[in-house]
């Protein structure tokens, strides 16, 4: 994302996991940990809403951990639909941000990804935020949030998603009461609507 990125190989449950960190200046409120778009399509921690959602939290005064699943750059393995790169975050949690307080966020598959990594660490982690972007309900099936987990959590979907119908997201939200923040004429890749994005999860995490 910058010249201080801290880029890292650690081990995870396929092999080697590449890991990219960035931090904030000052003494920073804990870790978010951001899950990129579907790995056989281009997906990768260098993915420009993936390095958004990064900025946002940094500047918001957390440390954030992007990592390539399983297959992508230099981590090894295979794509494996979601099970295995679920295992990979919860394997980068455990050695990078074990303690403290913990965020999560994804985009596209990844947010269908964080969304079972908030269930798996809902009840033994202190989980501050959960921030989806584009997510992928109409491809997986994505997890129901906890109640006390939805009051914190940020869904952002694009209008004119020509990926994910905005309608899809909806029918994922609505069981649950979960706002859903559109952004209007807005794609699935946030085209042109990059800062906003940023801005709109910056006013999140310092609510």
């Amino acid at each position: 994302m910058n010249a201080q990125t801290e880029y890292l190989l650690q081990d995870g449950p396929a092999g080697s996991i590449e890991v990219a960190i960035d931090r904030p200046e000052g003494e920073p409120l804990g870790w978010a940990v951001i899950a990129h778009p579907h790995p056989l399509h281009g997906g990768s921690l260098h993915n420009k809403v993936v390095q958004t959602l990064a900025r946002a939290f940094v500047l918001a005064g957390w440390s954030a951990l992007r990592l390539n699943f399983r297959g992508v750059g230099r981590s090894q393995g295979a794509f494996d639909h979601g099970s295995g790169e679920r295992d990979d975050v919860l394997a980068v949690v455990q050695a990078q941000a074990a303690q403290g307080p913990l965020c999560l966020a994804g985009f596209s598959f990844g947010a269908f990804v964080a969304s079972h990594v908030a269930g798996r660490l809902q009840a033994e982690r202190d989980l501050q935020r959960l921030v989806l972007v584009g997510t992928a309900t109409s491809r997986f099936e994505v997890a129901l949030l906890a109640q006390e987990l939805r009051p914190r959590s940020l869904i952002i979907h694009g209008e004119q998603d020509e990926v994910v119908p905005l309608s899809s997201v909806f029918d994922w939200a609505r069981p649950q009461a979960l706002p859903v923040l559109v952004l209007p004429g807005c794609g699935h890749f946030f085209h042109g609507q990059l800062p906003l994005l940023r801005d709109l999860v910056g006013r999140h995490l310092r609510a």
